[in-house]
């Protein structure tokens, strides 16, 4: 089974990674860990137009360090609980960039956390679990943490 694992720096990847760990067998499994780096908004970048290759190079070069770290990590996690993997970073549209990575590489299955965003907060940043449930050509699996949507509201979690 091949599996792509596409994680970000938050809880909700860490969670998709512990899902994979305790819901799939290691023996026969690949899993690919890919993180995407967007780019810096065109709009951002036409505001600071002096400093924009100087801030945009260093802006890079530190999202580049940071994302080889956090694949890094996860790499290892899986591989301690035996499973054969392989590290990627990439960047570009995370929706897209996962996409594409699942289709050239034949995925058997997507395992994604889902930040739970509702309303505004979806509709200004979109939805990358959804689009990835919506356009994959594989099956896909959103792992959620319960009482998100609560306390992002509240700041306290129900338990």
């Amino acid at each position: 089974m091949r599996i792509l694992l596409p994680i970000d720096n938050s809880r909700f990847s860490q969670e998709a990674t512990r899902a994979l760990i305790r819901q799939v067998k290691p023996k026969g499994t690949s899993v690919r860990v890919l993180h995407v780096i967007a780019p810096i908004p065109a709009a951002f970048a036409i505001e600071m137009a002096p400093n924009v290759p100087f801030y945009s190079e260093e802006v890079e070069k530190d999202q580049r360090k940071q994302a080889d770290k956090l694949v890094q990590g996860a790499t290892q996690k899986l591989r301690n609980a035996g499973f054969a993997t392989k590290g990627i970073v990439d960047m570009g549209d995370p929706k897209e960039t996962i996409l594409n990575h699942a289709s050239d590489w034949n995925a058997d299955l997507i395992i994604l956390g889902s930040h739970g965003l509702k309303g505004l907060g979806k509709f200004l940043m979109g939805s990358v679990s959804e689009a990835v449930a919506r356009h994959a050509g594989c099956s896909v699996q959103i792992v959620r943490i319960r009482g998100t949507e609560k306390q992002s509201k509240t700041g306290k979690s129900k338990r």
